[in-house]
């Protein structure tokens, strides 16, 4: 039974001299699973819909966990990303723009073989090592087919309306990101319960893997660390950190039965919102804590697995 869940979205920031930079502070904790508590999905719950992943709660849903281990699932050895632009990207509000998309685009095309991406290859299992890698496997826009508020299973409609002949290649091993522009909502709580999801279900095709990510400047406040960001775009930038966690657990938890603690938290849930030590100010005066191609960006840390697990930015950097 579905349970209502109120989330503080206040965090704290504040700026230290030197190394530190800005530290963003939040307590760890399971971010990515159902609000209900419940890692697999719940076909029985008809207030939402039969597939129901990984929540990326909003900033102020933290909590201690416990450790993460391996449920016999499958992972993606190089997972491909494929984007779906949902809604109306054509704005003049700064945000929802051809712009915004290409910071995207070009984190799609950084984000494989970084060694914060790489960090992922710890959850490599027998038979299977993930190899730190991600390819960009292309787009398509949906200006609109299931109108501004979205139900989770009118998501799963536009993806698979979105795989086929002069679309988007059906690819086992893809990851299909469902982006909305900033005048979408999604009825099972984007904003208030969630910032993104990732899960899984059947298609024509096959099985598919596919998220949800909103454009964060419908809430700044829940779904963004900083509203001057790196890229001049406050909603994009902070999406791309949701991006991010989604599809790192994407590749270690594509089934929901992989990769997870006894609480349901999978690896980037466990270290959602914090962002480690090794920060640095960019020109407007936001704050990032990688370089990935040509940009900086200020993603949330993911877990590394290990006889201790440490949260991280990359491989050398907490």
């Amino acid at each position: 039974m579905k349970r209502t869940i109120v989330f503080s979205l206040a965090f704290t920031f504040f700026v230290a001299v030197g190394y530190f930079g800005m530290a963003i502070v939040n307590s760890q904790g399971k971010k990515d699973q159902d609000p209900d508590g419940v890692h697999q999905m719940d076909p029985s719950d008809s207030t939402n819909s039969q597939l129901r992943g990984g929540f990326a709660l909003t900033t102020g849903g933290t909590s201690a966990t416990t450790p993460i281990s391996w449920h016999g699932g499958p992972v993606i050895a190089t997972p491909t990303i494929y984007i779906i632009w949902y809604g109306n990207w054509n704005q003049s509000n700064g945000t929802d723009t051809p712009a915004g998309q290409q910071i995207v685009r070009d984190w799609a095309n950084s984000i494989g073989g970084s060694p914060h991406f790489q960090l992922n290859q710890t959850y490599s299992i027998s038979g299977t090592t993930i190899t730190g890698n991600a390819n960009f496997g292309g787009e398509y826009t949906d200006t609109g087919s299931q109108g501004t508020r979205l139900t989770d299973n009118k998501v799963k409609s536009v993806v698979t309306s979105a795989i086929g002949p002069g679309k988007l290649p059906y690819n086992a091993n893809g990851v299909y990101f469902l982006l909305s522009s900033s005048n979408v909502s999604e009825s099972s709580g984007f904003c208030s319960r969630y910032c993104g999801w990732h899960t899984y279900g059947s298609s024509t095709s096959g099985t598919i893997r596919y998220s949800f990510v909103g454009n964060a400047a419908r809430c700044l406040s829940g779904c963004a660390a900083q509203s001057t960001s790196p890229n001049g775009n406050a909603g994009v930038d902070g999406m791309i950190s949701v991006i991010t966690h989604e599809l790192e657990e994407a590749t270690s938890d594509p089934n929901l039965n992989a990769w997870y603690d006894s609480s349901g938290a999978e690896n980037a849930d466990k270290c959602a919102w914090t962002f480690g030590h090794f920060q640095y100010q960019v020109a407007n005066g936001s704050w990032a804590n990688m370089h990935l191609g040509s940009r900086d960006y200020l993603i949330q840390r993911n877990l590394k697995h290990g006889t201790q697990d440490f949260c991280m930015v990359d491989s050398t950097h907490n």
